[in-house]
C-alpha cells in the first residue's frame, strides 16, 4: 500500500528532521525523511488483531478484577461503562482518526499538526520505552513459571525440607508464596538491598527480548503473523478455564461477591480515579501505538466504527477474564474457610469435651462431623455465640479470604498459582495459564514496540533505511537496561515503573492531545477532515466531548493523581524474610528522586520541542521586498484547506501568531 504525498510537504519549513545529515529546518529543503513507500495490512483482521492485541493484556486480567472487586463490584462495573462511554472511546476514536489521516507515526502527526507539537510525540515514544522495559520482565516471569510447570507435582504445591524439618519461611506463609518470593525472585527484604543478579530471571528475559525482537524485526509483516496466534490463543485459554472453574465449588460464591453492587462507592473520588486509570490503560491511549498502527489503514477505513469494536472487545474480554479469575479464586477461598471451619469445630468439639463451653452455647449442626458442617450454620452460629466462647475461634469469611493477594503479580503467580495446584491434572493448568499470560505479554509488547518504532523510522530517514537493525539494537538496549529489573530487587523496581513511570506521563501526553486537537487545530475542523476522510460526519457531540468532557476528565485524573503522590508518600510491597509476610514499606529519598526524573525525562521533549520550534520560526527569514528580490505573498483564499493543514501555516498566512505560544 503507497503512502500519498502529505499535502504541502514541500511547503513546510522547519518541519522535517533527517538522521543522515543532522540538519533540520532549512528552507526549501526536499524530499521526505520518511520512506516512500509505507506497509499496510493485508487484511482488516489482522488490523483487529493488533489493535485488540495491543489494548488486551495483562491488565484485564489480573487489574481489572481486583479493582471491580474492591470497588463495588457490580457498580464499579457500570462506573467503568460510563467512562469509556464519555471519555475512552472518543479519545481512542482520535488517535485513530489522526493516524489514519495523516499515516504517520505519533512524532510525524503531531509535527504534522503543528512543529510546535512535535515534542508529544517524542514524549510518548519515551513512555513507550519504560514501560517495554519493565514489561519484558514480567514475560520472563511467566516464562520461569511455564518452564517449571512441566513436572508432577508442581514445585510450589509443597514446602520443601532442609533435611527432615520445612523450610520455616514456607511454613510461616504458603508454598506458593515461597517459591515466588524466594525461587523465582530470591528476593531481599527492601528496595535499598539490591543483591546479585538472578541468573533464571537474566535468561528468561534474554529469551523474552529474543521472542520480541524475532517477532518486530521486519515490522508489521512478521508481528502479525505471531499475533495470529498471540491475540486468539488467550480467549481459548479464558474459555477453557471458565468451563473448568464453573464447575468447582464455590465458584458461584465468587462470582457472587465479584458482581454484588455496593453503589455507596460512587460518592468516593479514589474509586472515580481509578475506574478513570483503568479505562486510559485498557485501551491504550497515549502510548502512540494506537496512531502507529492506524496510519497502515487505507484513508476511507471506518476508524470510528473500529474505535466502538476495539473498545467493546476489550470490555468483553475483562469481564470475562474477571469471571474467570473469581471462579477459580471462589474455589480457593472456598477450600481455605472450609478448612477454617473444620479446624474451629475440632476446636469447640474438644472444649465441649473438656467442660469448658456451655451446653446451651454450642450449635445444632452435627460438630462430630466438623468436615461436613455447611459453611453458613458456621458462620450463623459464630456470628451469635462466637464471641461467648473462649480460646481462638473465628469467623471464617469468604470474602476476607478471596480479598488476600488478588492485585497485579500477587493474583497471577501467588493466588491464581495456588488455586490450579488444586486442580487435578494441576500441570497442564498451570502451563496453559503461563503460556496464556506470555501470549497477552507479547501482543502488547509488539504495540508498544511499534509505539516506538513506526515515530522514529516515519521521522528520520538513516533510521528507515536501518530498521532491520534499529529493531535489533533497541531490543538489545532494552535487554541491557531491564537487567536491572533482574536483581534480587528487581520487583520492587517494577512496581516503581508500573506504578509512576508511566502513569503520570501518559496523562498529560493525552491532555496535550486532546488539547491539541480540540482548541489549538480545531474541533470542527477535525470533523472536517473527518468527514473528507470518510465521506460521512460524525455527530457533534463529538465536537463537545473533546474539547470540554474529556479535556476535564484528564485534568481532574492528572489533579487527583498529583495530589495522591504529594499527599501520601509512595510505598510499596515488600516481603519480609524473617517475618514470611508482605509488608508496606515506604520509598526512601534516593527512590523518590528516581520517581521524579522518570516523570521529568517523559515529559522532557514537550516543552523542548516547543522551545525549538519558536526558535526556528524567529530565524525564518520574514516575505519582504528586498534589494536581493521579491517574496510573494501567499494568497489564503486561493490557497486550498487541506486535510491536517498545519496550524502555523494558517497562522501565517493570516499573519496571527497563536496567542497560547
Amino acid at each position: 500500500m503507497e503512502k500519498q504525498p502529505l499535502p504541502a510537504d514541500d511547503e513546510r519549513t522547519g518541519m522535517r528532521e533527517s538522521g543522515a545529515d543532522g540538519h533540520a529546518g532549512e528552507e526549501g529543503q526536499q524530499g521526505s525523511s520518511e520512506p516512500t513507500a509505507r506497509a499496510g495490512w493485508n487484511s482488516k483482521i489482522e488490523y483487529f488483531l493488533a489493535q485488540v492485541g495491543f489494548s488486551v493484556g495483562l491488565g484485564n486480567v489480573w487489574r481489572f478484577p481486583y479493582l471491580c472487586h474492591q470497588n463495588g463490584g457490580g457498580a464499579f462495573l457500570l462506573l467503568y461503562v460510563l467512562l469509556m462511554v464519555v471519555v475512552g472511546i472518543p479519545l481512542f476514536f482520535l488517535e485513530l482518526a489522526a493516524g489514519q489521516a495523516i499515516r504517520q507515526g505519533s512524532i510525524g502527526v503531531w509535527k504534522y499538526i503543528s512543529p510546535r507539537l512535535v515534542g508529544i510525540g517524542y514524549s510518548s515514544c519515551v513512555v513507550c520505552f519504560f514501560v517495554a522495559l519493565y514489561y519484558n520482565v514480567i514475560l520472563a516471569w511467566s516464562l520461569f513459571y511455564l518452564g517449571h510447570s512441566f513436572q508432577q507435582p508442581l514445585p510450589w504445591e509443597q514446602c520443601p525440607k532442609q533435611g527432615n524439618v520445612t523450610v520455616k519461611e514456607c511454613e510461616k506463609s504458603s508454598p506458593t508464596s515461597y517459591f515466588w518470593y524466594r525461587k523465582a525472585l530470591d528476593i531481599t527484604d527492601s528496595i535499598d538491598d539490591t543483591g546479585s543478579f538472578n541468573v533464571y530471571i537474566v535468561c528468561c528475559l534474554l529469551a523474552a527480548w529474543t521472542v520480541v525482537c524475532l517477532g518486530m524485526f521486519k515490522g508489521i509483516k512478521t508481528s502479525v503473523k505471531v499475533m495470529y496466534f498471540s491475540s486468539i490463543f488467550p480467549y481459548v485459554v479464558l474459555f477453557c478455564f471458565l468451563v473448568r472453574g464453573l464447575l468447582l465449588d464455590g465458584a458461584f460464591e465468587g462470582i457472587a461477591y465479584m458482581f454484588y453492587p455496593k453503589l455507596e462507592i460512587w460518592a468516593d473520588v479514589q474509586v472515580w480515579r481509578q475506574a478513570a486509570t483503568q479505562v486510559f490503560f485498557a485501551l491504550g491511549l497515549g502510548f502512540g501505538s494506537i496512531i502507529a498502527y492506524s496510519s497502515y489503514n487505507p484513508k476511507n477505513n471506518n476508524c470510528h466504527r473500529d474505535a466502538y469494536t476495539v473498545s467493546f472487545i476489550n470490555f468483553l474480554t475483562s469481564v470475562l477474564a474477571t469471571l474467570v479469575v473469581f471462579a477459580v479464586l471462589g474455589f480457593r477461598a472456598k477450600g481455605k474457610v472450609m478448612e477454617c471451619v473444620t479446624r474451629n469445630v475440632v476446636a469447640l468439639s474438644h472444649q465441649f469435651h473438656s467442660g469448658a463451653v456451655n451446653p446451651d452455647l454450642m450449635p445444632t449442626f452435627n460438630y462430630s462431623d466438623p468436615s461436613s458442617v455447611p459453611l453458613e450454620d458456621y458462620r450463623t452460629w459464630f456470628k451469635q455465640h462466637g464471641g461467648n466462647i473462649s480460646g481462638r475461634l473465628t469467623d471464617c469469611n469468604l470474602e476476607q479470604e478471596m480479598q488476600k493477594g488478588v492485585e497485579g503479580t500477587g493474583l497471577a503467580f501467588i493466588a491464581f498459582t495456588e488455586a490450579m495446584s488444586l486442580l487435578p491434572g494441576s500441570p497442564f493448568w498451570s502451563a496453559l495459564f503461563f503460556l496464556m499470560l506470555l501470549n497477552l505479554g507479547l501482543s502488547t509488547m509488539f504495540g508498544t514496540m511499534e509505539g516506538i518504532l513506526a515515530p522514529l523510522t516515519d521521522s528520520f530517514k538513516t533510521l528507515a533505511n536501518n530498521k532491520t537493525k534499529f529493531t535489533i539494537f533497541s531490543c538489545i538496549i532494552g535487554f541491557v537496561i531491564g537487567l536491572l529489573f533482574t536483581q534480587r530487587c528487581g520487583n520492587y523496581f517494577v512496581t516503581m515503573f508500573d506504578d509512576y513511570s508511566a502513569t503520570v506521563p501518559l496523562i498529560i501526553v493525552v491532555v496535550f492531545e486532546t488539547f491539541s486537537v480540540s482548541w489549538l487545530y480545531g474541533a470542527d475542523r477535525f470533523l472536517d477532515d473527518i468527514e473528507a476522510m470518510l465521506g460521512w460526519r460524525p455527530t457533534v457531540i463529538y465536537k463537545y466531548l473533546w474539547k470540554y468532557i474529556c479535556l476535564f476528565a484528564m485534568l481532574g485524573l492528572l489533579g487527583a493523581t498529583t495530589i495522591r503522590m504529594f499527599i501520601k508518600r509512595p510505598t510499596y510491597v515488600a516481603w519480609d524474610q524473617e517475618m514470611a509476610s508482605e509488608v508496606v514499606r515506604e520509598y526512601p529519598g534516593w527512590a523518590l528522586a528516581v520517581l521524579a526524573l522518570l516523570i521529568i525525562f517523559a515529559m522532557m521533549p514537550v516543552p523542548l520541542g516547543l522551545i525549538r520550534a519558536v526558535l526556528l520560526d524567529r530565524n525564518k527569514p520574514k516575505s519582504r521586498d528586498t534589494n536581493i528580490g521579491q517574496y510573494s505573498i501567499v494568497n489564503t483564499d486561493e490557497t486550498p484547506m487541506t486535510p491536517m493543514t498545519d496550524i502555523s501555516e494558517l497562522d501565517e498566512r493570516n499573519g496571527t501568531v497563536a496567542s497560547v505560544y
